[in-house]
């Protein structure tokens, strides 16, 4: 019978220690390929815990593929190992070839203590054994739906679910048939360059999200590049543009959350023209406001005035709160938009499969979302106290601070230094840390300043164990 300490678990749930017990035990080899494990009722009886939480532990180790099951035998451990076939030796020549031949077939990635340059969740906060039952509820459910194509705008039960949970945590008002589903907010970027058309101006924030400048060139579109101030996006300079993408709530990369009063003077320059202005608002990771409540946002902000009731159009992902991995995002048209964006992009089928959609759906309707907001928000918010407090506590603090980090999953860290970005992320690679300078954000080449150089750090991915080693890797390069 397997045994677990479970006073070893430091707040750890009981179906994920049980689940991380078993599979240490698998690839220890302490449980022998094959071997048969307790059925759930016995191991449930034997651990002094409840069925379903065995039940979710098995689920996910079958869905990582450590252990298996027989209908009416039981559970099983997987072999990990594949069967080697016997020795047969070759000359060296030739081996030396089979190894370089398969350093080509397969590159290896560059392993980083820590990579803030990526987007990446923590693998363990995925709800595996969830969305696996969830899955598995839409398989069983036998809806046609299922095996047809779906909709230009996205299946109804995902919109419908979206338009809830936008009304009660966003303060966002918006009917279903607002709602469009897409793979990623470049994908619906893309169809809004299509809709208004080459002839429009497009305007962007500077630094900014540069594969939007680069989807509007493809286009053939005329796109300008907007500088920023300590308020966000310069209105001033939009004299030219009849569209402008910005991210009012939690800019990135520079972090900063744009004050009411620059909101209601952009809200302002898109009333202000004779023909039609808009703002695509990309409401990004703002789901992760650490030390106060939600902003409202620029979308239900131009109801309060006919004049600027209809220019905004409300663009979110789920790749943030969720997974990267998981390519669902959404856009919210103004009302007076919905007829002629369908007509005109109508013959799109939605990029994203049926399935992912109800799964999606039933995992909003059913509270798990909110649920799963919170408890990321709570790690985020420890990942982010325990990052910053190491930095602070660190040489590095003499020489640095840190900028814009009560909202979303990046910060700024401004290292005073006369020396250039190029050596100082030379030296934190060769370190194993990957970062990202503010400059490389920029669409024009900008000078640095001589004593300051800001470096963009996304901690999303990072380990939590990992910090000492990482900060400490930092001191090396930056002090």
């Amino acid at each position: 019978m397997i045994t677990i300490d479970f006073s070893k678990r430091k707040g750890q749930g009981l179906s994920d220690f049980l689940y991380d017990s078993i599979k240490k035990q698998i690839v220890a080899k302490s449980l022998a390929d094959d071997e048969r494990l307790p059925s759930r009722r016995a191991l449930a009886a034997n651990l002094k815990v409840s069925e379903i939480t065995v039940q979710n532990a098995y689920e996910r180790l079958i869905s990582e593929g450590y252990i298996y099951s027989e209908e009416k035998r039981g559970y099983f451990v997987q072999p990990l190992a594949a069967k080697i076939p016997p020795f047969s030796p070759k000359p060296e020549k030739e081996k030396k070839s089979a190894a370089a031949q398969s350093q080509e077939e397969k590159p290896q990635e560059k392993k980083w203590l820590a990579d803030f340059k990526d987007n990446s969740t923590n693998f363990e906060k995925f709800p595996f054994s969830l969305w696996a039952r969830l899955t598995r509820q839409v398989l069983n459910s036998g809806d046609e739906r299922l095996l047809r194509k779906s909709p230009s705008g996205g299946d109804w039960e995902l919109r419908k679910a979206i338009s809830r949970h936008l009304r009660r945590f966003r303060m966002i008002e918006a009917a279903p048939e607002q709602i469009v589903i897409g793979a990623g907010t470049d994908f619906l970027y893309t169809q809004l360059l299509q809709f208004f058309g080459r002839q429009k101006v497009y305007a962007v924030e500077n630094p900014g999200y540069r594969q939007l400048a680069e989807a509007a060139k493809l286009c053939g579109a005329k796109c300008v590049a907007v500088g920023l101030d300590k308020s966000g996006i310069k209105v001033k300079e939009l004299k030219d543009a009849d569209i402008v993408h910005v991210s009012p709530l939690h800019h990135f990369p520079t972090g900063i959350v744009m004050p009411y009063a620059r909101r209601m003077e952009l809200l302002e320059w898109a009333a202000a023209a004779k023909k039609k202005r808009f703002i695509i608002e990309d409401d990004y990771d703002s789901e992760f406001r650490f030390n106060a409540k939600p902003i409202e946002p620029l979308f239900s902000a131009a109801d309060s005035s006919p004049k600027t009731k209809g220019r905004v159009i409300y663009l979110n992902t789920f790749s943030k709160t969720l997974a990267p991995s998981i390519r669902i995002s959404y856009m919210i048209l103004p009302k007076d938009l919905v007829l002629p964006f369908f007509k005109k992009t109508g013959f799109y089928s939605c990029p994203v499969s049926s399935f992912e959609q109800f799964t999606l759906a039933r995992f909003i309707n059913e509270g798990h979302y909110e649920k799963h907001l919170t408890k990321m928000k709570n790690h985020y918010r420890n990942l982010r106290n325990d990052l910053i407090r190491s930095l602070t506590q660190s040489r590095l603090s003499k020489k640095s601070e840190i900028l814009e980090e009560d909202s979303g999953l990046h910060f700024i860290l401004q290292i005073k230094t006369s020396l250039p970005c190029r050596l100082l992320k030379e030296r934190l690679a060769a370190g194993g840390i990957n970062v990202a300078s503010l400059s490389d954000f920029y669409y024009n080449k900008q000078k640095e300043n001589s004593f300051h150089k800001d470096f963009v750090i996304n901690y999303s991915g990072i380990q939590k164990d990992k910090i000492a080693a990482i900060v400490q890797k930092m001191e090396a390069a930056l002090c």
